[in-house]
């Protein structure tokens, strides 16, 4: 932030002495701009938080996304600034010079400045000698935890385990001993800090680790196991001071989450439902009558959030035939003879979708969200996909995370219906705003260009 800070006014006296196609003259009042980007600096230091002790370790690619994050959050705060003021008189051309400067900057800044601080703040005097305490195979699977931490002062000086390693820790990190040593070990070594590699058998195993840490000093830490015993990912989290443990992140379980994203839902489907619905309808209608008359609207059962049933409207596509739910469950096909040709227009640039918002409006869909499907064909879906009802965390979507990669059309095998389950479930545990605009923004492109698997 002070690196931003001290090259704007320097990169501002450049432009000012020996650019002078840059209009940038020295009347012009810079100090709501300073304010701007170190005010947009201040605010990324949430993202930096999150990258948290891997900062060290970044990819390039973590390393731009972040930096994208840090200059995304400048440029919103200047630009809503010179809206807001109308200023008229600061170059453009400068600021955006500076802006895109600054993305180079920060991302070498994200790449190297951690690992110098890094090799710097922890010099051979500043290790954290550290002990082991548990099975071998636990510790396997913190191999590149270790790997990471040792750069940052942590030095494995030994295990104790029951059993000898089997090739699977470092062979730098000796077996000292069996676990109930652990009171000869701390007492004959240099140990700053034990991590237990599961969670203790007993209340008394428990206190007696936390009673001899703290009479040596030692900084404990306990590797939480439960996903191995349980099989499955647990995230913890926190309900009105009570500690426990879930299946996966949920960030729409915020209240201010949901609100955002209602807010969002209406920002969108009112304007769709009041300006750009009515035309559409007539058009609809008019091709509807000379191709396959009928209603002009499909409304068939879906199932919604937590397993709720509703009616989701559609655009008719398909030529009019009587209601069977078991006909109505088989997936549209690429040459599938119920849709006629301008419901096939229709399907493939997902016009026919467009009355959904008006769902969204009343607040049975989302216009982001897993899509709805058919209780016969969800019934089905359930029983082929592991962990396939997740997606009823949330409202179903008019587009989805999936369909926004191409996962669209008749789902052929398991594997496409896994992927599509998997993505699902990401869009879930990774929810944004940011997350949002993305997919509605990579669902017009597709209005205009369809994927292949668009049907």
């Amino acid at each position: 932030m002070l690196g931003v800070g001290i090259v704007f006014w320097v990169y501002a006296e450049f432009i000012m002495r020996y650019v002078p196609v840059v209009r940038l003259s020295r009347e012009v009042n810079l100090i709501p701009y300073f304010l701007c980007m170190v005010g947009g600096m201040a605010l990324a230091a949430r993202e930096v938080v999150r990258v948290g002790a891997r900062a060290h370790v970044l990819q390039f690619g973590e390393a731009a996304g972040l930096a994208a994050r840090q200059v995304g959050l400048m440029a919103l705060l200047t630009f809503t600034m010179m809206f807001a003021t109308q200023d008229r008189s600061i170059s453009r051309l400068f600021l955006g010079t500076f802006l895109a400067g600054s993305w180079l900057g920060l991302l070498f800044a994200n790449l190297q400045l951690p690992r110098w601080l890094a090799r710097v703040m922890f010099s051979r005097g500043h290790r954290l000698p550290t002990l082991f305490v548990g099975r071998t195979a636990a510790m396997v699977q913190l191999r590149d935890w270790i790997a990471n931490k040792e750069s940052l002062g942590v030095e494995p000086v030994g295990v104790l385990s029951f059993e000898e390693p089997a090739g699977g820790p470092p062979a730098v990190v000796p077996r000292l001993g069996r676990p109930e040593e652990l009171a000869r070990v701390l007492a004959e070594r240099e140990v700053a800090q034990v991590i237990l590699l599961g969670l203790p058998g007993t209340d008394e195993e428990a206190r007696a680790v936390i009673e001899l840490c703290q009479e040596h000093g030692c900084r404990l830490l306990i590797h939480n196991n439960l996903a191995e015993r349980y099989t499955h990912p647990l995230v913890p989290t926190v309900e009105d001071g009570r500690h426990f443990y879930t299946l996966q992140e949920e960030p729409l379980e915020d209240p201010l989450h949901r609100l955002v994203k209602r807010g969002f839902d209406v920002a969108v489907a009112l304007p769709v439902v009041l300006c750009v619905l009515p035309p559409l309808c007539a058009w609809v209608a008019l091709m509807q009558r000379r191709q396959a008359p009928g209603p002009l609207f499909h409304a068939r059962e879906r199932r919604g959030q937590s397993g709720r049933t509703f009616r989701m409207l559609k655009f008719r596509s398909m030529q009019v035939a009587p209601e069977d739910a078991v006909a109505e469950s088989k997936q549209a096909r690429e040459e599938d003879e119920r849709i006629f040709p301008f419901g096939r227009f229709l399907r493939r640039r997902s016009l026919d979708e467009f009355p959904q918002f008006w769902n969204v409006l009343v607040g049975e869909m989302s216009v982001v969200g897993p899509r709805p499907y058919m209780p016969l064909l969800d019934e089905e879906f359930r029983r082929q996909a592991r962990g396939y009802r997740t997606r009823h965390l949330v409202k179903p979507g008019i587009t989805g995370l999936a369909q926004s990669l191409g996962y669209r059309g008749e789902i052929l095998e398991t594997e496409m219906l896994n992927r599509r389950v998997y993505w699902d479930v990401y869009y879930i545990t990774h929810w944004s705003v940011w997350l949002d605009l993305q997919i509605t923004g990579r669902t017009l492109v597709q209005v205009f260009r369809p994927p292949q698997t668009a049907y």
